[in-house]
């Protein structure tokens, strides 16, 4: 880590062997296992071309790095019988993956990827391998398929030709994305909660169901420690337009909500865009040293300065779709330069590189071709010609004088043998092991559900401002629908008087009721509808993101609806008092408190749909139009009598006003029985009596059928936005 600290001292140094140099101490990087090693394997800095002072060992250096902080020498010698938290992680890691060896190999074969509706492949002949324990670089000009090549790598897409092998395993790489984590290049974070719960969420969620609720948080310690996050583990990450950590701390923790899932293998678009020099520097030297840890670390990179160029491992360059270059990123300036390419003395390599790989190798090529298919069939035929030397080799060997075959002979051992069925049985032991860990991973069902739950309802309370808002808005609502009801004082019927008495009937009302179930109706949309759109329409990122790591979909919509509760119950506790305050109807106050918690359930249900099939921006007016619309068609004007001779009842009972309007209509109508015909009034208006409960539980059917629609959008998404 500390060798980045160095990097000023090298930037006169511009001809080929001082980049050599540079180079060298890059690929040696100390050892942060424990302080001891750290004390033993530190690089003195004591040479002609670096002038550093005495008192450097002095320094301490903190978050910069993936390990400890940096204390002095002297101090660790002190400390040596310590277990350094890194130590503590990889133990975490073993006991969690059940085997020591904890990362992923990858080896495609012609890979190939064209959309349905597309000309062209945008991926093809795409053939390598990466290494367990490797930083690898993906790299290439826009359009050139290296995004598409990751997602495709790690199972986000599927590939429509070639093979993939994991650990030398064909399959569907699906099945493992429970131990592939994705760092996507925003960083994906919950701003309301702070750095170490959001750590936390994802490791109650994804690590081993067996693992007990203390071992989680000890494991999160630390790699919040080896994350130099510790002192910030309980700041609110934020937002980006407010944030309150640093974009490096927000990637980091970005990269520790994968970590604490104990990846096998890691996938980053793009980690350090956006981020200042020493940011950027800290992150690629995080990502060295997971790959120290035997992680596999791909990423794609654009543009990296020279340092962090140099701290990969490997390259994978593409043009077209296709395959530049693999291999290691030492050879790779060796590869183009053999091609005729010059490299300026005072460049980045790796922007001569991006101007070559993109069509711009003119610069830097006086003569012949120097566009991408060239350069595409040149690695091609590097390839065969390694491909022909080992397949040579081979065949010398094959060509060799028979020995005598002593393997039947007694007392011979064939050591061949043994290596072979050794390899065999190791292979097949880490297949089985790496198989039960993919089972055991993520929490049942019922914790996801709690532990969403729970982090909804703490962002909620993170939030309550936005909530006593809408506490405010609904006693205000339901007061100004009870100031618009005062004058009746109460009397909100009259129909024709039961015989004897019918000649005295004056005059008639049955709009009034109707009338006040339609405002009512109206106000609990204009309460619900922009909390309904926020609960649900504002994480969307996070739940694609979440649902592809292996989080269970069902348990987190599960755990958002269940938090919406209690924010309805208060809402319309305040609404219906302050509305029943004033209008003084004749339905009872529990039966029209029932009625509104279930319209302001099917208004959130509604709300939910809309949030997850309009933008952001358009999901709270969507959302208030809908309600109104759904508020309005409650059978008051055309009343349902009239709706059903245009033989569209059915619609009009699709839509929850009409049945809050018929509840209504039978608390306040259905007890003047006794004075008043209200059997004709029912059949004037078109609302049933004597159907209270059945309309309250229809009401509930609506807001749920919703919620399901909501969920159903929701997973259509969900594949187009991992797709």
């Amino acid at each position: 880590m500390v060798l980045f600290s160095i990097r000023k001292h090298f930037k006169n140094k511009h001809d080929t062997s001082s980049r050599g140099k540079r180079f060298s101490r890059l690929h040696k990087p100390v050892s942060f296992f424990d302080k001891n090693h750290q004390a033993k394997k530190y690089h003195s800095l004591q040479d002609d071309e670096i002038a550093l002072e005495a008192r450097i060992t002095q320094v301490q250096r903190s978050d910069t790095a993936f390990g400890g902080n940096f204390t002095p020498i002297d101090a660790q010698n002190n400390d040596n019988e310590l277990i350094s938290d890194l130590d503590l992680f990889i133990q975490s890691m073993s006991k969690c993956i059940g085997t020591e060896k904890f990362g992923l190999s990858f080896e495609f074969t012609d890979l190939k990827f064209q959309p349905k509706k597309a000309k062209k492949p945008i991926l093809s002949d795409v053939t390598g391998k990466i290494d367990r324990g490797s930083l690898w670089g993906v790299m290439g000009a826009s359009g050139a398929g290296k995004s598409t090549f990751v997602n495709v790598l790690m199972g986000k897409q599927t590939c429509t030709g070639g093979t993939t092998k994991i650990n030398g395993v064909p399959g569907d790489i699906k099945k493992y994305k429970k131990i592939i984590g994705y760092v996507p290049q925003d960083d994906i974070v919950l701003p309301e909660l702070t750095v170490r719960e959001n750590i936390l969420h994802s490791a109650r969620i994804r690590l081993p169901s067996n693992w007990g609720g203390e071992q989680i948080q000890k494991h999160v310690d630390i790699l919040i420690s080896c994350l130099q996050l510790a002192h910030v583990k309980d700041s609110l990450v934020g937002s980006a337009s407010n944030p309150v950590i640093s974009g490096g701390q927000r990637k980091r923790v970005s990269i520790g909500i994968e970590l604490a899932a104990a990846p096998m293998a890691l996938f980053l678009d793009e980690p350090t865009s956006g981020l200042d020099a020493t940011s950027a520097s800290s992150i690629m030297m995080t990502l060295k040293e997971l790959s120290r840890l035997n992680i596999t670390v791909i990423t794609i990179i654009h543009q990296p300065r020279a340092e962090i160029f140099e701290s990969l491992d490997s390259l994978l360059l593409f043009g077209k779709g296709r395959v530049i270059y693999q291999g290691p990123e030492r050879e790779v300036q060796p590869y183009f330069e053999g091609l005729g390419f010059n490299f300026p003395r005072s460049g980045n390599p790796a922007d001569t590189i991006m101007d070559i790989i993109a069509g711009q190798g003119h610069l830097y090529k006086p003569s012949g071709d120097t566009g991408i298919w060239p350069l595409i069939h040149n690695w091609k035929q590097c390839q065969g010609s390694r491909r022909f030397h080992r397949e040579s080799n081979a065949s010398t060997i094959s060509t060799l004088p028979k020995t005598p075959n002593l393997s039947n002979s007694p007392g011979f051992s064939s050591t061949s043998s043994l290596t072979s069925t050794s390899t065999t049985n190791n292979k097949t032991a880490e297949a089985l092991s790496l198989r039960r860990s993919i089972r055991s991973r993520g929490a049942p069902f019922h914790k996801q559900v709690y532990h969403c739950l729970l982090r909804s309802l703490l962002q909620q309370y993170r939030l309550r401002s936005s909530f006593f808002f809408e506490i405010f808005v609904s006693a205000l609502g339901g007061f100004l629908i009870g100031l618009a009801q005062f004058n009746a004082e109460g009397v909100n019927f009259r129909g024709f008087f039961l015989p004897p008495y019918t000649i005295l009937s004056s005059s008639i009302d049955y709009s009034s009721v109707p009338l006040m179930a339609l405002l009512v109706g109206i106000a609990i949309g204009l309460i619900a509808s922009s909390p309904g759109v926020k609960i649900f329409g504002e994480e969307k990122l996070v739940y694609w993101r979440e649902a592809s790591s292996g989080h269970n979909r069902l348990a987190y919509y599960l755990g958002k609806v269940l938090s919406t509760f209690p924010r309805m119950v208060i809402a319309c506790l305040h609404f219906t008092a302050t509305f029943m305050l004033l209008s003084t109807p004749r339905i009872d106050w529990p039966s029209a408190f029932l009625a509104n918690l279930l319209y302001f359930y099917t208004i959130y249900g509604l709300a939910s749909i809309l949030s997850m099939l309009a933008r952001r921006e358009d999901g709270p007016l969507l959302a208030v139009m809908a309600s109104l619309i759904v508020g309005v068609l409650n059978g008051m004007s055309p009343n349902l009598s009239v709706v059903a001779e245009w033989h569209m009842s059915w619609f009009w009972r699709a839509l929850p006003g009409t049945w809050l309007a018929e509840a209504y209509f039978e608390k306040n109508v259905g007890g003047l029985g006794y004075l008043y015909a209200i059997e004709h009034a029912s059949e004037e208006s078109g609302y049933r009596l004597g159907k209270f409960g059945w309309d309250c539980c229809v009401l509930g059917i609506i807001g749920t059928v919703y919620r399901v629609l909501a969920f159903g959008a929701m997973r259509v998404l969900d594949q187009r936005g991992n797709g």
